[in-house]
Formats: C-alpha cells, structure tokens, sequence
C-alpha cells in the first residue's frame, strides 16, 4: 500500500509532515478546473476535489489524497489570479471584509472515497495603496487562491478568522489525519 498525493503544492506536504506523514508519490492530477456556469463557491470546491481524486492513476490498494481550496467572496469564487493585475482586483474586493476559505479533501482507496469540507470565515483588514503593491511586489500571489497565502507576507492583512487555518493554508490538518486513518492509513502508529 502506497500513500499518493495528488496535488504539486509544497504547502500541502508541509501540512501532511506536521502529522509525520511523507506521502510514497507525488501525482498532481490535470483537469479542468473551470467553474460551472452559475456553481456556487462550495459545490465547486467539492466537484473540483472529487474529479483530482478519481484522475490520479493508482492500485487498487494505494491511497489516493486530494484537496482544492477556493476563496469566496459570496457567491464569487476568486480563482487563482492570472496576472498582478488580477491579484489586486481580488485584494481589492476582499480589502476590509469578510469572505469564505473553503477547502475539500477526497481520499480514494480502491473504488471507496471518503470527502470533508471545512469552511472558515477570514477578515481582511482595509488595504491601503502601499500595502497592496508592496504586497504584489513580493510575487506571493502568484498561484494562490484569492491571490493570498496567508502563510506567507498576505498573513499581516488577516486579523480575524474563525475555522482553520490549516485549511485557509491548504489542507485541513484534523480532518485530513481523521480520512486517512478511516482509509486505513494509520496516523498514529509506533514507528
């Protein structure tokens, strides 16, 4: 039995090293990622996480990981923007207001899948000119949902949220360890 994760993104390996988890292979799944018309922010999060699921190549055995992390401000799902231009609208939008972090996480054993979503409130502090394009000079938006890692320079304009912080980050760390061990990849065994 192997453990397969699916996703290229460093942050989710990190967040798997902190329950002393080292995934066998690493198989970022490609699909579209391209919202439905008219799908809401959750929906989509959950769609997107059950198709990167099912599209990585595995034995029957192995455990397959996935996760998609989508920010939304109502019912607007901001992607990952394709230029700085893009990020700063996004920033913009979300600058002194509350929006939603919503991330999914499917674990695929064989033909069983099991999924959560958690859902966390996050507040960004009013933006002022110098802070966004200092913030867009860092280049830290570039591949992040929403335009922000709040693991990163972004995390100075987050002083409230209510929910994960794990999952803001990428993957939510009590819920992906409780998936795992039901997949029958013990998190807790003696080494």
């Amino acid at each position: 039995m192997k453990l397969i994760l699916g996703s290229g993104s460093p942050r989710r390996l990190e967040l798997l090293a902190t329950l002393g988890v080292v995934p066998d292979d690493i198989r970022p799944p490609d699909i579209d990622e391209t919202p439905l018309k008219a799908e809401l922010p959750r929906d989509y999060c959950i769609r997107v996480t059950r198709e990167k699921v099912q599209a990585v190549q595995a034995d029957s055995d192995d455990i397959v990981l996935c996760a998609d992390t989508t920010v939304a401000l109502g019912r607007r799902i901001m992607g990952k923007p394709e230029n700085a231009g893009e990020a700063a609208q996004f920033l913009w939008s979300m600058s002194g207001r509350r929006h939603r972090v919503i991330t999914a996480v499917a674990i695929r054993r064989g033909d069983r899948v099991w999924e959560r979503d958690v859902v966390t409130q996050v507040k960004m502090k009013r933006l002022s000119d110098v802070e966004l394009n200092g913030y867009l000079a860092t280049g830290d938006w570039q591949g992040k949902a929403g335009g922000y890692g709040i693991q990163g320079p972004a995390g100075a304009f987050i002083p409230w949220l209510q929910g994960s912080y794990s999952a803001v980050m990428g993957l939510p760390v009590a819920e992906t360890a409780a998936l795992l061990d039901a997949a029958g990849w013990p998190i807790w065994r003696a080494s």
